[in-house]
């Protein structure tokens, strides 16, 4: 069986093809044969392009200012002999590098598995039946389906299309989606001009279309020059990028004060070789060596957090975006609703009907004044054109339905269920002929039979469209008879109770071979008129009212009937009574700044087309605003790329809104939304918190030394000792806050800034009150205990262990930006507690165990002197926890 591109598939009959794939059009492949195929061609994937190797990854984390800043004093202090020093540098810098390799891998295999969940999804005819599966288990010979807004899966032979157009630029450049025809081309046609093919990666932009697979995976013509598309995912955001300035900011300022202090101890008369590993310290103690590495994980963490709550982020700077979301802009259907429809009255002729069930269940009756109807001609029509002109299939798995297809097309099928009419037998009997297919222009959708000798187009579309190309309606017989105004009274009836309403309508037509949008225009016989409802969600309410507490904005974008908009939004407490409900008509006939103004104004806009949904999106970020903007659409990509927080629909969704958007939802639930936006403000805080605690443990440990060499003291802690407290409290106490849980408040103060600094000027008050009480407490207790007669070696544990349980009492002030630590939360965070513990058991060691005390030249303590260390700390933590308090009290006086 040939594949790939061993055939010119372009200039081969559509037989030929069928032969040489060994398939069947009207069939597809059986599920055996496909597997057999997919075994021997293997999956419809590019090949991943080559990771870098161990050493150049490794090579990476060591050619960072800061690191190379400490490989320096490492070599120096070696050359003069200070080999113990030279050997622990060496292994902080070892040790940093493996730590900075696990979570880079860890992040990279993060989005790796995320991207996997993204796996594009395809209509395939397999046994005669459509399924839905993923796209990697294509194979030469299968016939795929394509819809308006697909990714076309892999290399086809196009073997039907109607009105259809693909964009091909991803692999022709060719800016202008191109119009598809069924034609038989020579040999030496060009990729571009094969208009009888659509090739893997390229998007359907209108229309519809049925394929053979000719090529999948490597052999595409996209897998051919995959090779020029492979690459490394750089994980860096805005906030990483900002990290990385300061970080080499801080290095410029570090290296000048050690550079001051090197030469004035040197000027005072001291040696210039202690002045040298004074300034190593000096450099030591002040570099933060984790903080890029927590950093990354942290927002790694954050992402896998993310995804577990069913929101998948694309982009690492949408993380942070979502902390400064100030308005949401949301579909209704399958957002804010299930997308479950469900059909609950239908009107024919003056009578209407109501439908019991719900859902995808065909337990259910239609009922007329309270008892089961009698399907009447009239009423028999009008279901049997709701199964005709209609691309959705129904499927049992699981002791439940599911779709294949539209929604709304799916509750049309369930209500020819309720009436005892079996759709499959039904379709057989009346096959399609021609079909025009549902777009955002036209409005509705029509289909071509032939029913008992006539040529019959069944038309089915949004009411208020379909109304006025009728003139004819049945009545209760099946006869023609003339229209009158009852049904758009009743359809706004029925949109007034928040029902969807379709009306649908029939023609005859001389040709039974094509279809235009002629034969739609006008003249067309109302069959009637059908409500449905999409239920809201359950808890999006809720999740509204959150956004609200958190001062942030929640907008309804639908194509929906505004009646029908406004009684959702009512049901969800989106608008009260008063609102004003805004058209897409209105919007076209209004100026530029009106559009700016009604915009801001308003919650609820119905009748929207994609085009204004991006005009609403720059309205909003006109007035400053930072917009997460809801699609699922072809069309809706211009609106989610503008916005700042693309969102797209990972059910229902298109391609093409998803590799537009910066997070897709995997259930299409609003609350996911919320969920998000809280779960990307408890990453920055958490992001915040560990800055906040990390920058004064360095800053103290830089001005313990400064102060020494400034006043001609002896160290009170070496650079060994400070390189030890550095990486252990890092790994032990900074990264745990990576793991706190949000605070109550995070949804219920307003969006952050995101020109703002990363610490506000209170933390960093904090920072310079937290440094100042680790410098008097460090060198207070070491010139204590130096000056008590105590050793040199007792005086420096001494200071050590200060600084390492100031830390600690710090951490769990640092657990809370805005509020102090409350005692039910305390226990919140398990992941802190047991790096508090080892932390302890660590230093116990340092200060008992032989073999650390010749290594880091420290010396067993005295009781007094753990009281002193830990009364130190407590006081530290008090005046802390006081600044916090009068802080914020005095921030609650002002409101």
């Amino acid at each position: 069986m040939p594949s790939g591109n061993d055939l010119p598939w372009h200039a081969l009959d559509v037989s030929v093809v069928v032969e040489q794939l060994k398939t069947d059009i009207s069939v597809g492949l059986s599920s055996n044969e496909a597997l057999s195929r997919l075994a021997s061609v293997g999956k419809n994937q590019l090949p991943v392009g080559q990771k870098a190797s161990f050493f150049l990854r490794l090579r990476k984390q060591l050619v960072q200012p800061l690191i190379l800043v400490l490989l320096a004093a490492a070599i120096v202090t070696g050359a003069l002999g200070a080999w113990a020093d030279s050997s622990v540098i060496f292994g902080v810098v070892i040790l940093n590098s493996l730590l900075g390799l696990f979570q880079e891998q860890k992040a990279a295999s993060a989005l790796a598995a995320l991207s996997r969940v993204l796996v594009t999804e395809v209509t395939v005819l397999r046994e005669g039946r459509p399924n839905r599966l993923s796209a990697e288990v294509l194979v030469p010979g299968d016939i795929v389906l394509l819809n308006s807004g697909d990714k076309t899966p892999a290399d086809l032979r196009l073997v039907s299309i109607t009105e259809l157009q693909i964009s091909e630029a991803a692999l022709t450049g060719e800016s202008l989606p191109v119009f598809k025809n069924l034609d038989v081309l020579k040999t030496e046609v060009l990729l571009p001009e094969r208009t009888n093919m659509a090739y893997a990666g390229t998007l359907v932009t209108k229309g519809q279309a049925t394929g053979i697979v000719v090529a999948t995976g490597p052999l595409t013509q996209t897998g051919q020059i995959s090779d020029l598309l492979t690459g490394v995912t750089k994980l860096s955001t805005p906030l990483t990028l900002k990290l990385e300035r300061f970080s080499r900011c801080l290095l410029i300022v570090i290296l000048m004060i050690a550079l001051l202090s090197f030469f004035i101890g040197v000027l005072r008369g001291e040696s210039w070789v202690d002045m040298f590993m004074a300034s190593v310290a000096l450099a030591v103690g002040a570099i933060p060596e984790g903080l890029p590495a927590v950093i990354s994980i942290t927002l790694a963490i954050g992402v896998s957090r993310m995804a577990k709550q069913r929101a998948i982020i694309r982009n690492l700077a949408a993380v942070e975006t979502l902390g400064s979301v100030t308005v949401i802009c949301s579909d209704k259907t399958g957002t804010l609703t299930e997308n479950r429809m469900t059909i609950q009255q239908l009107w024919v002729n003056g009578l209407n009907y109501e439908v019991s069930g719900s859902g995808y269940s065909k337990s259910g009756q239609i009922q007329h004044a309270g008892d089961i109807a009698t399907i009447q001609q009239n009423l028999r029509e009008l279901i049997v054109a709701g199964v005709l002109c209609n691309d959705a299939a129904l499927e049992h798995a699981d002791d439940a339905w599911s779709v294949v297809g539209d929604p709304t097309e799916a509750a049309l099928l369930v209500l020819a269920h309720k009436a005892k009419i079996d759709v499959d037998t039904l379709r057989q009997t009346f096959p399609r002929k021609a079909a025009l297919p549902f777009d955002a222009e036209r409005k509705a959708m029509a289909t071509l039979h032939d029913v008992e000798g006539a040529h019959v187009v069944y038309v089915k579309g949004a009411w208020e469209v379909l109304i006025k190309r009728c003139a004819m309606q049945l009545d209760e017989r099946g006869e023609v008879i003339a229209l009158d105004e009852q049904a758009t009274k009743v359809a706004q009836l029925m949109a007034k109770k928040g029902l969807r309403v379709l009306a649908l309508a029939r023609s005859e037509v001389i040709d039974n071979q094509s279809l235009h949008d002629r034969h739609i225009s006008g003249s067309l016989v109302l069959l009637g008129l059908v409500g449905m409802i999409d239920p809201p969600r359950k808890h999006v309410g809720a999740s509204i009212q959150a956004c609200r507490d958190a001062g942030i904005v929640v907008k309804m974008i639908t194509g929906d009937h505004p009646a029908t908009a406004r009684a959702i939004a009512l049901q969800l407490g989106l608008a009260d009574d008063d609102a004003q409900v805004v058209s897409g008509h209105d919007l076209v006939n209004m100026s530029e700044d009106q559009v700016k103004a009604v915009v801001v104004a308003s919650h609820i806009f119905a009748r929207i087309t994609p085009s204004q949904k991006l005009d609403i999106v720059r309205a909003l970020q006109s007035h400053g605003e930072i917009v997460a903007m809801t699609g699922d659409g072809v069309n809706d990509a211009p609106a989610l790329r503008q916005a700042e927080i693309g969102v797209a629909m990972g059910l229902s969704g298109t391609e093409v809104a998803k590799e537009a958007s910066d997070m897709v939802l995997t259930d299409d639930n609003f609350a996911t939304i919320e969920t998000a936006i809280r779960q990307g403000r408890n990453i920055f805080d958490n992001l915040v918190k560990f800055i906040a605690w990390t920058i004064p443990t360095n800053a103290g440990e830089g001005l313990v030394i400064l102060t020494a060499v400034l006043f001609g003291s002896l160290l009170p802690i070496t650079p060994l000792q400070i390189l030890w407290i550095n990486m252990t409290t890092a790994i032990l106490l900074g990264s745990t806050l990576a793991f706190e849980p949000g605070e109550h408040s995070v949804m219920h103060r307003p969006p952050r800034n995101p020109k703002a600094s990363i610490l506000n000027r209170f933390l960093l008050q904090q920072t310079l009150l937290v440094s100042i009480l680790m410098l008097i407490a460090a060198f207070g207790l070491f010139e204590w205990a130096w000056q008590s007669g105590r050793s040199l070696e007792e005086a420096r544990t001494l200071a050590a262990n200060a600084f390492v349980m100031i830390e600690i009492g710090y951490l769990f002030s640092a657990r809370s930006l805005n509020h102090t630590l409350r005692i039910k939360h305390l226990f919140a965070n398990r992941w802190l507690w047991t790096g508090c513990c080892l932390m302890v058991a660590m230093q116990l060691g340092f200060t008992y165990c032989s073999v650390l005390n010749h290594t880091f030249s420290t010396a067993p303590l005295r009781m007094l002197d753990w009281v002193a260390i830990v009364g130190a700390a407590l006081i530290s933590l008090l005046i802390v926890k006081l600044m916090k308090w009068r802080h914020f009290r005095a921030n609650v006086t002002m409101q």
